[in-house]
Parts: C-alpha cells; sequence; structure tokens
C-alpha cells in the first residue's frame, strides 16, 4: 500500500487499548541484572533491607526477576486516560527535509502538563505510597521533569511530597520549580545545608552545582529519618523501567495495526527509564529470538556512562548511602559540568540496560550538546514540537540514521522516543542562540579519579 496515502500523520490507539499489564523484560533475560547489594553488609538486599526506603509493593516488582507481565491496577489505568494512549507520530515533514527515504516514527510522551515520560511511573509509586497509608514520598530531579511528575501525582493522590532538586536546575529553571511547588511539592536545591549528607557534599565540594547522586541520598536520608515517609525515584531501577513499559507497549500494538515493523529504535539515555521503557517489548522479542532490532541507546557526551564507564558495582548515589548496583558508571563521586544542559545526568545506568549492553543486545553513542541543540531546532522547525533536550539525543541520532539512508539509498524504518517537551529548558536554547553554549566532554584523567572511588566488592 502507499505509505503517504494510508498512514496517517498520528496513529492513536483507544482507551481500551491502554496496557492492562506491564512487560517485565527480565523475564526473558538470560543473564538476570546483578542484584542490589546492602552497603553495610555487601550482600544482596533481600525484601526487609529494602523496606526502610521503598514501598513495599514496590520492593516485590524491584526483585521479581520471572514474571514476565504484571497487571495494572484500574486505578492506575483510569489516571493513563487522563493522557493516554500517547499518540505515535510518522515524521513525514522531517523525512522530507532531510530528502532521506527513511521513515521515521516518535513516540510523543509530552501531552501531559508535567511535560514528559515521567508521569508513568510517578503515579504509580505515589498510588502504591497511597495504598501503604503513607504520609507523603521523597524524591530527587535533576532538569525536574520527575519532581513536576511526582508533584503532579501526590497532588492528585492527597499525600505529599519534597523534591531535592540539583542545585544547577534549581537555579537555571525556576519555571519547572514553580510547576512543582504550584502542586504542593516542597523544592529544595541539593546539595543543601538541611541534612547531613547535604552539609558533607557542601564541605567537600565547596560551590558545587549537585548532582543527580547529591540529591538522592538527600532524599534517602529524609525519607528514612521521617515517620511515615518513603523515597520514590523517577529511573534506573528495575519497578520504574517496569512502569515505563506502556511506552513500548503501546508504540509496539500502533506500528502492529499497520503491519510495521521498525529497522532501527533509538531512546535517549541517563538513568534508562525512557529507553527502557520504549525497547522492552521489542527488547522481548529479540531476546526470545523472534525478531531482530537494532537498538541505539543515545547519551550526553558531558555524562557518557555507557560509551566511557565501567560495568562493576557502585554506589546509587553520592553519599553512599543507597544500595549498590552492577551498571555501567562514572563513579558515585563524579559531577557532570555545570555547563550540561537538561537531564541525563546520573553517573550510572539501569542495572537492566547495562546488562543487555554488556551481552550486545543493544549499541551506545555520545553525542555533544550543540549538536544536540542544533538537531533540536531542525526537528521543532519542521515538525512543530519544541523537544526537550534529553529526547534531542534521540531526534539527533534518528537524523544521522535517516541521512545514512539518504547515502546508501536503504528505506529503513526508525522509532525514536520524544520523552517530552522543552518549554521549561528556554534557558538552555537561549545560550545555543546566543552562541553561548559549547561542549564539555571529561578528560579519561577525570574519569580515572572518580572510578579509583568504586567500592570493592568481591560477588
Amino acid at each position: 500500500m502507499s505509505e503517504n496515502t494510508k498512514i496517517p500523520y498520528k496513529i492513536y490507539l483507544s482507551e481500551d487499548e491502554i496496557p492492562k499489564q506491564w512487560y517485565n523484560v527480565r523475564a526473558d533475560m538470560k543473564n538476570k541484572p546483578a542484584p542490589l547489594l546492602n552497603p553495610a553488609t555487601m550482600k544482596p538486599m533481600s525484601f526487609d533491607d529494602l523496606r526502610p526506603v521503598f514501598c513495599d509493593e514496590l520492593i516485590k516488582q524491584e526483585l521479581d526477576d520471572t514474571t514476565a507481565y504484571i497487571d495494572i491496577p484500574d486505578e492506575i489505568r483510569n489516571f493513563y486516560k487522563m493522557y493516554r494512549p500517547a499518540p505515535l507520530v510518522r515524521a513525514y515533514c522531517l523525512e522530507k527535509a532531510l530528502g532521506t527515504p527513511a521513515k521515521i516514527y516518535y513516540k510523543f510522551e509530552g501531552n501531559n502538563t508535567s511535560g514528559s515520560h515521567k508521569l508513568n511511573s510517578a503515579i504509580v509509586q505515589a498510588y502504591y505510597a497511597k495504598k501503604q497509608g503513607l504520609k507523603g514520598v521523597t524524591t530527587e530531579t535533576g532538569a525536574g521533569q520527575w519532581g513536576t511528575a511526582l508533584s503532579m501525582a501526590s497532588a492528585y493522590l492527597g499525600i505529599d511530597c519534597k523534591v531535592y532538586m540539583v542545585k544547577v536546575s534549581y537555579e537555571q529553571k525556576p519555571f519547572r520549580r514553580e510547576v512543582m511547588r504550584t502542586y504542593g511539592a516542597s523544592v529544595t536545591p541539593s546539595p543543601s545545608m538541611d541534612t547531613e549528607i547535604g552539609r558533607k557534599i557542601n564541605a567537600e565540594h565547596p560551590g558545587t552545582t549537585g548532582s543527580l547522586g547529591c540529591a538522592i541520598s538527600e532524599a534517602v536520608e529524609v525519607a528514612t529519618k521521617t515517620e511515615g515517609y518513603r523515597y520514590v525515584l523517577g529511573s534506573v531501577l528495575n519497578q520504574v523501567l517496569l512502569h515505563q513499559t506502556v511506552i513500548g507497549l503501546e508504540a509496539k500494538a500502533a506500528l502492529d495495526k499497520y503491519g510495521i515493523t521498525p529497522d532501527i529504535i533509538i531512546g535517549c539515555a541517563g538513568g534508562g527509564s525512557n529507553l527502557g521503557g520504549l525497547i522492552s517489548p521489542f527488547m522481548g522479542e529479540k531476546l526470545r529470538g523472534e525478531k531482530d532490532y537494532q537498538i541505539i541507546a543515545i547519551e550526553p557526551a558531558s555524562c557518557p556512562s555507557l560509551t566511557r564507564g565501567k560495568f562493576a558495582y557502585d554506589f546509587c548515589d553520592t553519599g553512599m548511602v543507597c544500595p549498590l548496583a552492577k551498571m555501567y558508571t562514572l563513579g558515585s563521586n563524579f559531577i557532570p559540568s555545570a555547563n550540561h544542559a537538561g537531564g541525563l545526568r546520573y553517573h550510572g545506568m539501569s542495572p537492566i540496560l547495562s546488562q543487555l549492553y554488556h551481552d550486545g543486545y543493544m549499541e551506545a553513542r555520545s553525542v555533544e550538546q550543540t549538536a544536540v541543540f542544533e538537531a533540536a531546532e531542525q526537528f521543532a522547525r519542521v515538525e512543530g514540537i519544541l523537544p526537550a533536550p534529553e529526547s534531542s539525543h534521540a531526534i539527533k541520532a534518528a537524523i544521522d540514521e535517516a541521512l545514512k539512508c539518504k547515502e546508501t539509498g536503504e528505506e529503513k524504518t526508525i522509532l525514536f522516543g520524544l520523552t517530552g517537551t522543552g518549554y521549561f529548558d528556554m534557558v538552555a536554547y537561549q545560550k545555543f542562540n546566543d552562541g553561548e553554549m559549547s561542549d564539555y566532554i571529561p578528560t579519561d584523567e577525570e574519569l580515572e579519579k572518580s572510578f579509583a572511588t568504586l567500592p570493592k566488592v568481591n560477588i
């Protein structure tokens, strides 16, 4: 059939087609992600070990390596209906501008007030906290998408929300901060002087602009020392990638409606929530030997955990109070340059994605931020959506792959994740437009200094 006339710009599913179950890719992985380790004993974390930090039901999801499909509660599906199903868009205008024979699709997750995919997991974690009878939750946020999503979910369910926001983002993104406060959350720049670990980090790194690792440490400290609170997070851990599979499940269902099979699947990668959510159903087919896909993770050159990190056990936070995870990491002490725009600032990568990458099921590339913003503006001018800086890493790679097809004449089908909008990222866009944005790539010496702090683990 002629795709130009048969395939619409936007492919929508009905409300009834919102997934009824999340897909747990670990069930199909031959090599499971290594267990989280207790920082005190260096032994695998048990359910009881994790109870002071996480909600009970979320711990069960975190530790479940065998159940392929986990039911989505009706209350959560009803909330999803406020902004899901999210559209799958054919990028006809971008294809025309590039002059490529490639067919480009993107799954757009920015059609909610939080502006990103983060709401998919925020409502789940807030729901289980409420169901457990807790008073509130604590968390960290980098660029602010996760904090915004969690503040929305917490307000909807009537629980308190305390957000520790990476200081450089707190200062660069005041409007994102104010959205969180509008939804009732308290927002504290991290590292702060309100916690023991915050004071310690400030003493050791005077004038630091912060990192997700710093903010995690503070949020966990407050959660464990405040009765009726638990810590929740927006990326990295297994439970979060599980919730985000609604992205990939919907994308696959929309493509299947028209008999479309992607050749290349691309996602931006910071901690792994968007990438893992998009690729999981496709990765499952690959793991089971049913289909093959080229899957590409795109990360910032300023925080290159997959492409330049080490696959090792490391602390999930700078304060070294959280469990250790085996992942591709730059070292928990690594703090990205303040020049870095947007999220994707985490020192490590999801244990699930790290294991899949280590086993050769996906590839990784890093890109510099000026090239990312060039791609963002090119996309915005022809597709009509102002993309988030994080998403624009995937846009850059999709454009690169489409241009390769132009050179070779191959008609490949490309799918990428458009994680959200960039309307709260205008300071970064302004710096780019004013020619004030530059690229920063950490030196080998900087990384080696950080690697030297990796914990010695015998397991």
